[in-house]
């Protein structure tokens, strides 16, 4: 077993040099514009979740999803060797949904602010 430390230190390595590789290395179209928003590691350093988002948000999530996994081996086999780990761990990549609920929230408070806003016109007006 591992320190929460050292594993948060592992899962962020992993999120640097990932991000790097899927701007600098990675050519399918599929993952352009991907952002890995974050990693974590299990207590045995096993398995890497690795969250990923979107600029263009869910409506390709499935298409990204499929991508990273099939490119899964080959990712595994360079983090491996740009990481200096004993056993390096599967990776598994998860949907992070958090840019799609931080837009939704936005928008809801635009519009409770818009609809104060015409209150207070309607009440000036009376």
């Amino acid at each position: 077993m591992t320190s929460q430390l050292r594993a948060r230190r592992i899962g962020e390595r992993i999120r640097e040099v990932l991000s790097e590789m899927l701007q600098r290395e990675v050519a399918d179209p599929r993952l352009s514009l991907v952002t890995i928003t974050g990693v974590d590691m299990d207590r045995e350093l096993a398995f890497a979740t690795i969250y990923v988002s979107a600029l263009d948000g869910r409506d390709r999530s499935d298409q990204i999803l499929q991508a990273l996994d099939g490119a899964k081996g080959f990712l595994r086999r360079e983090l491996a060797a740009r990481i200096s780990l004993r056993a390096f761990p599967q990776l598994r990549f998860a949907w992070d949904p958090t840019a799609e609920r931080a837009s939704r929230i936005e928008e809801l408070l635009a519009e409770i602010r818009h609809e104060a806003e015409d209150e207070k016109e309607e009440n000036a007006g009376r």
